[in-house]
């Protein structure tokens, strides 16, 4: 349901006035990071709690839009909380975490401290998928979309399902380097 919302908002944000774009921007990408969660599986050894954590690292683009978002909605029968971090280090238990623009030049860092770690990183940054992020948020024609690199996910033990699969505007998925043919 949510993601016909999303839909909706997409639309909605293309016709918005410019002075207006941004706070309706990130209401689509607050509702696009409570989809990505529901159509994601973590690996069973991934962190168990009672809380399904949204995560921001860096500086927060959404303010209270990604609160209200995700207020009262669960998923994995896990009651979702949006959590704002200063470091990697406060990562772990996260299963989304936004890395926000503000963190470009420690990207790399960051994306190697949870490469395993079986979290999905979301960035609208530009080149966030080329420099090994998960999903990134993309502006086309005023809409948000979002590619993906599949490779990445999988290296951290995540799948993504093919719903999800099926709207993003480019799926990048690499050949692995440890592939060989053992014949």
């Amino acid at each position: 349901m949510l993601l016909i919302l999303a839909a909706g908002c997409v639309c909605s944000a293309a016709d918005a006035k410019p002075q207006q774009n941004k706070p309706e921007e990130y209401q689509v990408k607050a509702v696009y990071l409570y989809n990505f969660g529901r159509f994601v599986e973590w690996p069973l050894t991934a962190v168990k709690n009672d809380l399904f954590k949204i995560c921001v690292l860096g500086n927060d683009p959404f303010g209270p839009i990604l609160d209200t978002t995700l207020a009262g909605e669960v998923i994995e029968n896990r009651k979702l909380v949006a959590m704002r971090i200063a470091s990697t280090r406060d990562a772990a238990g996260c299963k989304v975490l936004f890395i926000s623009s503000s963190e470009a030049a420690h990207l790399k860092e960051i994306l190697k401290t949870v490469d395993k770690a079986a979290v999905l990183t979301v960035s609208d940054m530009p080149g966030f998928t080329n420099g090994g992020g998960m999903i990134q948020f993309v502006l086309q024609e005023n809409k948000v979309r979002f590619e993906v690199n599949l490779t990445a996910a999988e290296r951290s033990g995540l799948t993504l399902s093919s719903q999800l699969l099926k709207v993003a505007t480019e799926i990048k998925k690499a050949p692995r380097s440890d592939d060989t043919n053992h014949d």
